[in-house]
């Protein structure tokens, strides 16, 4: 034996003396190994609530950290009156446990106490214990206003509507789990709540919840479709990182952060709206989004994350607001299909390699009347291919400030244009769509001026009516009044 992480060893269990004063000890294990845990129980076994070691008497007060860790064979167990706490992962990944009857003394509970134990059907909690309480074999504190936990052999779930918080990691690797209803009580949602839950399709986030915690939703690799409710304004880090499946997702006005990763690997993903509430977007937060063909970034956003949208293939064209002020390093490195960039007039500086990778891009709008500064210590911005071949458009009269500057100065084709009128977005309730590449334009009063002009600046159309047709494919600004906006036909 190369360590020994307890006291004494009867009937097949190892115990640890918690007090010899009181003559109390709690279920451990065996290091055969430095930070490896060992317990040879298996079958079904009843903890005893006393026992006797050295002709002294002892109770059971404790199932400590670690106690089963990985006892594959352990079908059932029985906790007695006589424990009052279970350590953290005491039962991780007992994978042949399939029921756990929990004594009316247990007061705490551990973080992953029973996670992995894929067999698991249900846990039985003594109906006097004043702190939990189990409905339909899921774990709940007494009240039933906080689900603990869910077994893993569980396929589709009601929450009741007394809860209001679902617990740290509560469903984690739920894989069969095909069906959960979140009701209107909850208000919040625990990190890592439903991790690798891979065989939901859909789920609704009511308009209860305020905030969805880090690694809520990651490797939920079946999720389809993600309805977010209306009150909720910070989606956690890794939130939705992983779910490759998921095509639609909605991000509601009360947003006002997105977390690093928050949906990282989305690959099925294809058009994403940023809300105008959304202040920041994290590190990372759609990189590998590699079927996102559309993004809109609201114009609160100042600041965007480094490789926010790095690996985005499918991006043809971006739109960065005048709220920003900084494009960090590697930001919309690798989106191979991007042709088009429209840098904001607020932009001061570029950080490297934010547009690495786009080898395709043509067209660069920079809107600012000063040019953006790269940092001298990151000068790779633009790659040879791209200061040859895309042409850079600059506000008129500012060509020779842009020529005096890094990168700017790199361009072989740096041409003057218009920018007036494209600052802001049209509002709210005034609909703009593309049917048969014909605009259409609704909510908007007959009279009401409307001009569209090419990326050039050119007028094409100017008139009141509320359909415009007859322009041939490209990228249009539309302008209604004092509001404008970019639209592709």
């Amino acid at each position: 034996m190369t360590a020994l992480a307890y006291n004494f060893k009867s009937d097949g269990l190892y115990y640890n003396i918690l007090s010899e004063t009181d003559r109390t000890v709690e279920v451990t294990y065996y290091d055969y190994k430095n930070n490896s845990y060992y317990n040879d129980a298996y079958g079904d076994i009843e903890i005893p609530s006393k026992l006797i070691y050295d002709r002294k008497t002892y109770k059971v007060t404790s199932i400590g950290k670690y106690a089963f860790y990985k006892c594959s064979g352990l079908t059932s167990v029985t906790i007695p009156n006589s424990v009052t706490s279970i350590g953290i992962s005491a039962f991780y990944n007992c994978s042949g446990l399939t029921s756990v009857t929990i004594g009316n003394s247990v007061t705490s509970i551990g973080n992953s106490a029973f996670s992995n134990c894929s067999g698991l059907i249900s846990i039985i909690v003594d109906e006097s214990n004043p702190s939990f309480s189990s409905i339909e074999g899921i774990l709940y504190n007494n009240d039933a206003t906080t689900l603990i936990y869910c077994p893993i052999t569980k396929k589709t779930v009601t929450i009741p509507n007394s809860v209001t918080s679902i617990d740290y990691s509560a469903f984690y690797g739920c894989s069969g789990l095909t069906s959960v209803t979140i009701p209107n009580s909850v208000t919040s949602i625990g990190n890592y709540a439903f991790y690798g839950c891979s065989g939901l399709t859909s789920v609704t986030i009511p308009n209860s919840v305020t905030s969805i915690g880090q690694r809520v939703f990651e490797n939920c690799s079946g999720l389809t479709s993600v309805t977010i409710g209306n009150s909720v304004t910070s989606i956690g880090y890794y939130a939705f990182s992983g779910c490759y499946g998921l095509t639609s997702v909605t991000i509601p006005n009360s947003v006002t952060s997105i977390g690093k990763y928050a949906f990282s690997g989305c690959s099925g993903l294809t058009s994403v709206t940023i809300p105008n509430s959304v202040t920041s977007i994290g590190e990372r937060a759609f990189s590998g989004c590699s079927g996102l063909t559309s993004v809109t970034i609201g114009n609160s956003v100042t600041s965007i994350g480094y490789y926010a949208f790095d690996g985005c293939y499918g991006l043809t064209s971006v739109t960065i607001p005048n709220s920003v002020t900084t494009i960090v390093q590697s930001a919309f490195s690798n989106c191979r299909g991007l042709t088009s960039v429209t840098i904001g007039n607020s932009v001061t500086s570029i950080g490297k390699y934010a547009f690495s990778g786009c080898s395709k891009l043509t067209s660069i709008y920079c809107q600012g009347t000063k040019p953006p500064r790269e940092n001298p210590r990151e000068s790779i911005v633009f790659s040879e291919a791209i200061l040859k071949e895309c042409t850079l458009y600059v506000p008129i009269g500012c060509q020779a400030a842009y020529e005096a500057v890094d990168p700017w100065r790199n361009f072989w084709n740096i041409e003057e244009m218009d920018f007036s009128g494209i600052d802001d977005i049209i509002s709210d309730n005034i609909g703009i769509s593309v049917i048969n590449r014909a605009i259409h334009i609704d909510n908007a009063d007959g009279n009401m001026l409307v001009e569209v002009f090419n990326l050039s600046g050119k007028s094409v159309y100017r008139g009141h009516g509320n359909i415009v047709d007859g322009l041939s494919t490209g990228i249009y600004i539309i302008k209604i009044a004092d509001k404008s906006m970019k639209i592709k036909i």
